[in-house]
């Protein structure tokens, strides 16, 4: 019997009333193991229903019990990573390494999310004049959404739940329908920690459930992590609702390699961030920027290199990349390789059709690696999100950050040099967000913020970090004046000289 993932309301799993459910298959098969429940718009009230009724007390109560819940449910997330890297693994199809990575930069945010309180600390100015002080303290904002993407499953909800509840609020969150099993343990690993009922939610559900949040009038922040016109959508929708948005977009994150790099290493990064994962991530390296007569080894490196990554299912420890998503989005990947060469590239390694024994009807796709592409090419227009890597060739490095900041994305950039100057310049110049130096997935910790420029960002705050815990909460400032007491009205007596 196939298993069915349900909702999480008011602390615990509810069964699905809308009578809709969507296939959750394993990547690595192309088996439907699981059906989950889309919730209804009555499905959505009921969960903003019971985080709008947590919040009243949640809200109120004290940093010490916030954080107090939030070290227990970091000590079980600590303990259950397996267990949440084997359902990643089971609906998302990476390997296991990782997911258990995954986990471990959700757990980041989450320690983040323990230390709130020197996060939440007011100001205060005393005797701005006579006996006048004023403060300024931070707020939550009530009832708090996020809509999060398949190929992070546990991180990216994590990225955004424990500052929101560290700071008082209460959540809903909307995870990909695709692979819902992991937000569903880390709700049960909440309520174990002794999270109040009502202050987590989940719900399942496609554009339905989507829409019901971004209008519901109890919901007063959404964020949200995917693609781009999906974020734009999301902003605009939930912005002329009267919410606070923070919507993370789509990227086309390019790699500027100048002729004094370390090839070697400039190789080996290229390979892990445009094919880890599948190339299924926000922060993929998916346009390297060859300068002058550099490129042609630069590429034959990378292609060495390429040709040895093991690919097989995610739980095969040899693996080292495992299957796409779906076999939907594993033929849009292939056709952009298909279509290449008539654009003009070259085509040095071609990934379509490769197959794993044993597991034919996986959603498998071998790496692919085109050279000389054009920047009119689709392959280099569009965010590809799987396993294809452009090489661009340009003459100098002027020509290639202008070529980069043409692109209309900016989330993440690097740049390879041994030259201190050329790198400074260049993190100064380039409009990215988020920009690494001899660091090819320049993701910030957690106690930095992560967000992009330009198409890969929709609103003014970033995700985590100090934005996080800004758009989290909202400022408040308290001007006070206190006569003397000195000067108390005659008769009331509160111990103080009259000559005080």
């Amino acid at each position: 019997m196939t298993k069915t993932v349900n909702h999480w309301i008011g602390g615990k799993a509810v069964e699905g009333a809308s009578g809709t459910f969507g296939p959750v298959t394993d990547p690595a098969t192309g088996v439907v193991t699981t059906q989950v429940a889309y919730a209804s718009a009555d499905e959505v009230d009921a969960a903003v229903a019971a985080a709008r009724e947590a919040f009243t007390t949640w809200g109120a109560s004290s940093l010490a019990k916030r954080t107090a819940v939030l070290f227990a449910f970091r000590a079980l997330l600590d303990a259950n990573r397996d267990a949440i890297a084997e359902l990643i693994v089971a609906e998302h199809g990476k390997v296991h390494s990782d997911a258990l990575g995954e986990v471990a930069r959700g757990l980041e945010i989450v320690d983040l999310a323990c230390g709130i309180t020197v996060q939440l600390k007011g100001e205060l100015s005393t005797e701005v004049a006579s006996r006048v002080d004023v403060a300024s303290i931070r707020q939550p904002l009530g009832v708090v959404a996020g809509i999060t993407p398949f190929n992070f499953p546990a991180m990216v909800p994590m990225w955004m739940f424990p500052l929101a509840i560290a700071c008082g609020n209460t959540f809903v969150l909307k995870p990909s329908e695709k692979d819902p099993s992991a937000s569903m343990k880390i709700a049960e690993l909440l309520a174990e920690a002794g999270l109040p009922d009502g202050v987590f939610n989940v719900v399942h559900g496609d554009k339905v459930a989507v829409d019901r949040l971004l209008e519901h009038p109890d919901v007063a922040a959404v964020s949200f992590v995917g693609s781009t016109p999906i974020a734009r959508h999301i902003h605009a929708t939930a912005s002329a609702n009267g919410k606070r948005v923070q919507a993370l977009g789509g990227a086309k994150n390019h790699m500027l390699v100048l002729p004094d790099a370390d090839l070697d290493a400039a190789a080996d990064a290229a390979v892990s961030a445009a094919y880890g994962s599948a190339g299924e991530r926000c922060m993929a390296i998916s346009a390297v920027v060859a300068v002058g007569s550099i490129a042609d080894e630069l590429v034959a490196k990378i292609k060495e290199r390429a040709e040895k990554i093991k690919i097989g299912p995610g739980n095969d420890p040899a693996s080292e990349m495992g299957p796409l998503i779906t076999a939907a989005h594993r033929d849009k990947v292939a056709s952009y390789v298909a279509g290449a060469a008539a654009e003009g590239c070259e085509v040095v390694l071609d990934g379509t059709g490769y197959t794993v024994e044993g597991h034919e009807n996986g959603h498998w796709i071998g790496l692919s690696l085109l050279d000389r592409v054009p920047t009119t090419a689709k392959a280099y227009r569009d965010e590809i999100f799987g396993p294809v890597l452009c090489v661009l060739r340009v003459d100098t490095y002027e020509e290639g950050v202008a070529l980069m900041n043409a692109s209309p994305f900016g989330n993440g950039t690097a740049i390879f040099t041994r030259d201190g100057g050329a790198a400074r310049r260049f993190q100064l110049e380039i409009e990215a967000g988020m920009v690494g130096v001899n660091v090819p997935i320049p993701v910030p910790v957690g106690y930095h913020s992560f967000g992009g420029w330009k198409d890969s960002l929709f609103g003014d705050h970033h995700i985590y970090g100090n934005d996080g815990t800004h758009f989290y909460t909202r400022g408040k400032v308290v001007t006070t004046r206190w006569p003397d007491p000195s000067d108390a009205p005659a008769g009331v007596d509160l111990g103080f000289p009259r000559n005080h």
